[in-house]
């Protein structure tokens, strides 16, 4: 199966997880770049807002057509409850372009069923697997065993 993982950002957590996954699954990678500076505390506060508001922001143009593959599986960090804003703006321009779908995201708190089913809403499908983790597990580097278990529940998919 053709996959990509796309995936945005801002501190790092999420790309950790995208790559051990993407590594993990032999896939293509997308890394999602943001156009509105996200750095530092006003970064930080600048996504909250946008986050809870639920924009949209511009995003750089990508390199890979989701519709050039079998799976697209996507991840954010969670901003404040909510999915980061970039990713938002990335489901927004593809969705119709998206097929088969996984979602992943990441963490500072355990609340994360809200974030997971607002992007399954906004991609229009159900996903093959979900999965989520917490910041501090991947700063430990405390993370690969659950990775594993979602590469599994996507390869027993397919």
């Amino acid at each position: 199966m053709k996959t990509l993982v796309v995936y945005y950002s801002r501190t790092g957590t999420t790309k950790k997880v995208a790559e051990t996954i993407s590594s993990m699954i032999e896939s293509d990678i997308e890394r999602i770049i943001d156009t509105k500076k996200r750095a530092g505390p006003f970064g930080g506060l600048a996504a909250a807002k946008d986050a809870i508001l639920k924009k949209l922001t511009k995003i750089e143009a990508t390199k890979n057509d989701p519709s050039d593959y079998d799976l697209v599986i996507i991840g954010t960090p969670i901003w404040v409850g909510e999915m980061s804003a970039p990713i938002r703006s990335y489901i927004t321009q593809n969705k119709e372009s998206l097929g088969k779908v996984a979602l992943f995201c990441t963490s500072g708190s355990t609340k994360v069923q809200n974030t997971l089913t607002q992007m399954e809403e906004l991609c229009g499908r159900k996903p093959v697997a979900v999965f989520s983790i917490q910041q501090k597990n991947v700063r430990a580097d405390n993370f690969e065993e659950d990775v594993k278990k979602f590469v599994e529940e996507i390869k027993a998919s397919s």
